[in-house]
């Protein structure tokens, strides 16, 4: 009796012991998962990612619980682990197939701020010691400023016209903070080097550089690139977009990347060549209205981040002129965390003329759409800079539905 109560006792210890890494994994899983998913109305529903994880087909007679819905129908659906353990329930909304032109290329960009941004502070030595109006006044560095004594400020020469006639009495100003609109009041001051007025502050109205192209959407005739928004280089901050615009771009150089010394594409813009209208910066890319007739119609499915999975995959991206060669990655790993929309996957490139010629990704190459299986998953966002064969992406749908 002793050896079977000895015997249950080791059992029980054992189920357990491996009971803990089980409910572990389905707590992570429940934790990383979304809760809402998008997916073609005829599809069967799977995660790629993890292919232990089980559900029934989406359609009006799956056996999930069909929920009503203004724009789609819906799907309540359980995740099984093993098609046997409960992890959570999900909806999923129908949609229909969205077709896009994955493009590669690279574009120029020139935009325009909405206000001025505020990159800098600095003290003024005035008779009475050091000042700063602007920091007095509560401004900060980040804060975008929208008007100064009445007048809206496009760019550094209407903040420093608006200053220098002020005569040093008080101006009205109003900022967004973080999305939100606020006023305060500040006194522009005299330095000792001279007599011009100041409210020490360093601002910036314009941003220009080198991108790729990720896709064209013909239905809406706009387009898509960066895979993440265009930032102020000091502040880190994304650039309020007033107006802008996109113009061919030629590469005429690479500058190969090396760990801790990330590379760049060097190219010609060509200033008569207009491919597009910006009309929003936002931190998944920059979006716009299409002023050209592509040339290549071809045309691939957008992937829903449940349908992209590790392993061999491909980017379009250009290293030389302007046209957009295939190359070869591995895509290592994929995270569906809601908090950094532009961070979804690690990729690895493996196609040797492409680290032969860039070390990996180097900046420019940001943009540049990945396929897999046919269909559009993402696009190249940033590099590690410790190891330029690798990078993050961003999963195609987070730009799209974003746009």
């Amino acid at each position: 009796m002793k050896k079977y109560k000895k015997v249950f006792h080791v059992l029980t210890l054992s189920l357990f012991a491996l009971s803990i890494p089980l409910f572990g994994t389905i707590g992570y899983l429940s934790e990383a998962l979304p809760d809402q998913y998008l997916a073609q109305s005829d599809s069967l529903f799977s995660i790629a990612s993890q292919p232990y994880i089980q559900t029934g087909k989406i359609s009006p007679s799956s056996s999930g619980t069909q929920v009503s819905s203004a724009r789609s129908n819906t799907d309540l659906l359980d995740l099984k682990l093993f098609g046997v353990i409960p992890v959570k329930t999900v909806t999923v909304q129908h949609t229909s197939t969205v077709l896009l032109a994955p493009c590669g290329t690279p574009f120029g960009i020139k935009m325009f701020t909405d206000g001025v941004l505020i990159v800098g502070m600095s003290n003024l030595e005035t008779d009475m010691g050091a000042a700063n109006p602007a920091k007095e006044a509560g401004l900060e560095i980040g804060d975008i400023l929208c008007t100064l004594d009445g007048h809206p400020v496009r760019s550094n020469e209407d903040v420093s016209k608006i200053v220098s006639a002020s005569g040093g009495r008080q101006l009205e100003c109003t900022y967004r903070r973080d999305g939100e609109y606020k006023s305060t009041v500040l006194t522009p001051q005299q330095s000792r080097a001279g007599t011009a007025y100041r409210i020490g502050i360093w601002v910036r109205d314009s941003a220009a550089g080198i991108g790729t192209l990720t896709y064209c959407d013909f239905s809406s005739q706009s387009f898509a690139g960066l895979g993440h928004g265009v930032c102020d280089v000091d502040t880190g901050e994304l650039m309020p977009l007033m107006s802008g615009e996109i113009v061919d771009v030629s590469i005429n150089d690479v500058v190969k990347g090396r760990p801790g010394d990330p590379g760049e594409l060097r190219g010609v813009f060509h200033e008569n060549s207009l491919l597009g209208e910006l009309t929003a910066n936002r931190d998944t890319g920059v979006f716009g209205r299409l002023l050209f007739d592509y040339t290549n119609p071809y045309q691939i499915p957008l992937a829903f981040r449940q349908e992209v999975k590790e392993g061999p995959a491909q980017i379009l991206t250009t290293i030389s002129g302007n046209t957009p060669q295939v190359f070869d990655i591995v895509i290592e790993k994929i995270s569906f965390a809601q908090n950094n929309p532009t961070k979804n996957m690690v990729i690895r490139i493996t196609d040797p003329s492409l680290l032969e010629k860039t070390g990996g990704i180097i900046q420019g190459m940001s943009g540049s759409p990945i396929i897999q299986d046919g269909k559009l998953v993402g696009a190249v966002t940033h590099v590690f800079v410790n190891d330029p064969t690798k990078g993050y992406g961003i999963f195609a749908e987070n730009m799209y539905y974003s746009s």
